[in-house]
């Protein structure tokens, strides 16, 4: 049963289709971060960036180094939309993505991890064998069909992030419109709909259709009779998004992913039409799939259990960060903090403040709310007094502001944070506890971060 499930043949012309869709856009995404100033303000501004904890080896080419990097990344791009030498294009581009998704942690976005695992996914994919210079170099690996296990590799990925998406909504200030309404509250400028946009209506409209467009779209696309109207909607949702946030290419990689939804005839004839159909029930399993299959279940529970972890942590996550990233949290918070960080030496009892300007204008953003981060920053401050033989105290006062809230303090000041340990899967008890009780005020400040 099982291998009829997974193993039936079916018309490959939604995963063609989306191959050039998505090569197209990866393309977009490295080539467009050469020209919108995002490699500068990002990896080569600051005397250095934040990795991932354990990955500091992950640093910046120098000099225009990132820039040859991106367009490197960029032709692979290119590569995977026309086919050629597919699987090494998009295994190379995956490993490039995922070098700089963890070389850096102040353009943290959901998304891009999103990416990181579509790139894996695509590479064990037969997505070259039609309509790729591949096939037109090598035409014995030509196929007009496809195992259907793609088919429900693709949905239970995207099924998964829109539906942690929609749970991750379902806390007081987004159910209230707090956080809706302060997102919108950047907005106001917007030509056209600026004045609509700090409408309450507004507010509570984004609010509930956010949550119920994330709960509900893919069942709704799977099911034939509302399958229309759930892409109709996803077009404007989608347009919404990436005009009022301005969050790239996902928008589109959502909206591609519909191919998946639709039958395979009517894509194959809507794109693909000089393409031979394959109806038929055929059903091929690799005499050894197993082990294969079992990669697969491990993903898949790791992608379900992951963003579960913070339920299991002490305090709100939306406080202490932990166990926030890769768990699909998307849009769902702003925050603002001030944070000086004073530096004693032991021997001599001086005292001196950290110049925070050594940090680009984000990283500074990134840092004063992120307790992982400022952990991080001690630790090189630490390592870089002790080269000059200084042995230090370091005292950290940060206060954050979490969805228009009065300023709250994260660490406890006279706490010394050059002996502070880092838990990356509990909870750090040099973390103040959390007074998210208090009603927000509903201001916001210029250079909050949102994500």
């Amino acid at each position: 049963m099982i291998e009829k499930w997974l193993f039936k043949r079916v018309d490959n012309s939604a995963l063609i289709v989306f191959r050039v869709i998505f090569g197209l856009l990866i393309t977009i995404e490295a080539w467009g971060a050469l020209f919108t100033q995002w490699i500068r303000h990002t990896l080569l501004e600051g005397a250095f960036t934040f990795n991932f904890i354990g990955l500091g080896f992950l640093q910046p080419l120098p000099g225009n180094g990132m820039y040859f990097y991106y367009g490197l990344m960029g032709l692979f791009g290119v590569f995977i939309m026309v086919g050629f030498k597919y699987r090494w294009s998009v295994v190379f581009y995956g490993i490039m993505w995922s070098c700089v998704y963890l070389m850096q942690k102040s353009s943290y976005n959901n998304h891009y991890y999103l990416l990181m695992l579509l790139l894996g996914i695509m590479a064990t994919f037969p997505a070259n064998r039609y309509l790729s210079i591949d096939v037109w170099r090598k035409p014995a690996l030509k196929k007009i069909s496809m195992p259907r296990w793609v088919y429900i590799v693709i949905i239970g990925q995207v099924w998964i992030v829109y539906t942690y998406g929609s749970i991750a909504k379902m806390y007081p200030d987004w159910l209230n419109a707090t956080v809706p309404r302060l997102l919108m509250l950047g907005k106001k400028d917007y030509w056209l709909v600026g004045d609509i946009l700090q409408q309450p209506w507004t507010h509570y409209t984004i609010a509930y259709v956010g949550i119920l467009y994330d709960g509900l779209i893919i069942p709704l696309l799977l099911w034939k009779r509302t399958r229309w109207f759930a892409f109709g909607f996803s077009i404007f949702f989608h347009l919404f998004n990436s005009i009022i946030f301005q969050i790239g290419i996902f928008p589109y990689m959502s909206l591609a992913f519909s191919l998946f939804f639709f039958s395979s005839r009517g894509v194959h004839d809507l794109f693909l039409k000089k393409k031979e159909y394959y109806g038929g029930d055929e059903v091929v399993a690799p005499p050894r799939y197993k082990p294969v299959l079992a990669v697969f279940l491990v993903y898949f529970a790791f992608q379900v259990g992951l963003p579960l972890r913070h339920w299991f942590i002490q305090d709100n996550v939306l406080w202490t960060e932990e166990g926030h990233r890769l768990s699909w949290r998307m849009m769902l918070r702003t925050k603002h903090g001030r944070i000086t960080i004073r530096i004693k030496d032991k021997k001599t009892g001086n005292i001196q403040l950290y110049n925070l300007d050594k940090l680009s204008r984000k990283q500074q953003r990134a840092i004063s709310t992120k307790p992982d981060m400022i952990w991080q920053l001690v630790q090189r401050i630490k390592k870089e007094e002790g080269k000059q033989g200084r042995d230090v105290a370091i005292y950290v006062d940060a206060r954050v502001r979490v969805n228009g809230r009065p300023y709250q303090s994260m660490i406890d000041p006279k706490y010394d944070m050059a002996e502070a340990q880092w838990d990356y899967w509990g909870h750090n008890d040099w973390i103040l506890p959390s007074n998210l009780a208090v009603k927000p005020t509903y201001g916001v400040d210029s250079d909050s971060s949102v994500d």
